[in-house]
């Protein structure tokens, strides 16, 4: 297996020697479900390569006919959605584990773009190929399934953010579910801390806050010690203690799918 070096015209850095989906990373990542061999195999025969993408660099841009899914294997990105005059709202995070470009397994053309956050690097397959493993495949295709599910609800915990929370709450929100997806995936930090660089400007775009108001309400938080974020890292001191303010459910142990 060779890694893909161009998708849809941009030339991309190759990795000459991708994971093989026997020895793949994530089986390891405590809150993930390992993949049984036989599905390892099924995924390392549909697998096209892998890509590494550098912090800022768009994994995939909204209307656009994507012909590629992509699972994430180290690293964050961001999904938003823009606007005609250059505004945009971050929507989600995604994590290792994830699956990016879900919307166009079903032949439709991406509703948001993608962006990469931090340094990346993300397993490739034709998104055709999707079709043959929700059929032949069901226990993956239930899971593919379930990734949908379990993004639909975090939308709703953050729309709920935008219409009812106050703007500490938001900001407290937002970064313990930061951190939790960190702790489920093994990249979090002695003492809570994940080194992860958001700007205030980014989290003014996913909270709908004014940069102004999301200054001072961040340095409110650092001088209550419930959040303390800069531009490289958030750290949660407390996570109960943070959660219970905003109102977040921590995970209990469930044990995410990946594909």
């Amino acid at each position: 297996m060779v890694a893909i070096g161009e998708v849809r015209g941009r030339k991309l850095t190759e990795v000459t020697n991708p994971y093989d989906c026997m020895n793949c990373p994530l089986q390891d990542c405590r809150e993930l479900r390992p993949l049984e061999p036989g599905q390892r195999a099924y995924m390392n025969s549909i697998k096209q390569g892998e890509q590494l993408f550098g912090r800022g660099d768009t994994i995939l841009r909204e209307e656009e006919d994507a012909g590629f899914l992509y699972t994430v294997l180290e690293g964050v990105l961001i999904r938003y959605l823009s606007l005609e005059d250059g505004r945009r709202q971050i929507v989600n995070f995604m994590f290792p584990g994830d699956l990016v470009g879900l919307q166009g397994a079903f032949d439709e053309p991406s509703s948001h773009s993608v962006e990469a956050l931090t340094d990346a690097r993300l397993c490739v397959f034709k998104r055709s190929d999707f079709v043959h493993l929700i059929t032949e495949n069901p226990r993956l295709g239930y899971d593919v399934t379930w990734l949908a599910a379990k993004e639909e609800t975090a939308l709703e915990g953050h729309i709920v953010s935008l219409g009812q929370r106050s703007a500490k709450e938001r900001v407290v929100f937002l970064a313990v579910w930061l951190l939790d997806r960190a702790i489920s995936t093994d990249i979090v930090q002695e003492g809570n801390v994940l080194r992860i660089p958001v700007t205030q400007s980014q989290i003014a775009d996913m909270l709908g806050l004014s940069l102004v108001h999301t200054n001072r309400t961040m340095r409110a938080l650092d001088r209550e010690n419930l959040v303390q974020w800069d531009k490289r890292e958030i750290c949660v001191p407390d996570m109960k203690k943070a959660s219970d303010f905003a109102s977040f459910e921590l995970s209990r142990n469930g044990r995410r799918p990946f594909i």
